[in-house]
């Protein structure tokens, strides 16, 4: 069941991209929650940029929304490591409006995928 997963998501994100052209954003935001102690940040980052949340070093490696319509429906690459021992937790592409499609599977953290900015995000990662 497990490799089935992986094989749908990517069948729908295939059928999800040929129904439209997409356009690659500058940067992205991403939400992450510290299910421990209830807390939210938002990670303001661009294209090829890392940040810490908590013990994650998240990257996003690009940022996608639908052609002329920023605002709409994005999807990501993210590289999610544990900043103690560099293992990586995610590699893969989530996409906003469903994040549980594939999502990253760790006891403490939840990290989803907002939005995608258009400009460089100033004062964020690089």
């Amino acid at each position: 069941m497990k490799n089935l997963i992986p094989a749908l998501f990517f069948a729908l994100t295939a059928s999800f991209a040929s129904a439209q052209e997409a356009s690659l954003g500058a940067g992205g935001v991403l939400r992450g929650l510290d299910k421990v102690n209830g807390n939210l940040s938002d990670i303001e980052l661009n294209n090829g940029a890392t940040a810490e949340f908590g013990r994650l070093n998240v990257t996003l490696e690009e940022c996608r929304f639908p052609t002329g319509n920023p605002s709409g429906d994005a999807w990501a690459y993210l590289n999610i490591t544990d900043s103690r021992d560099d293992t990586q937790l995610f590699a893969g592409w989530m996409v906003a409006s469903s994040p549980a499609l594939n999502a990253l599977d760790h006891p403490r953290y939840d990290v989803w995928v907002l939005r995608c900015s258009t400009e460089p995000v100033s004062g964020a990662s690089e």
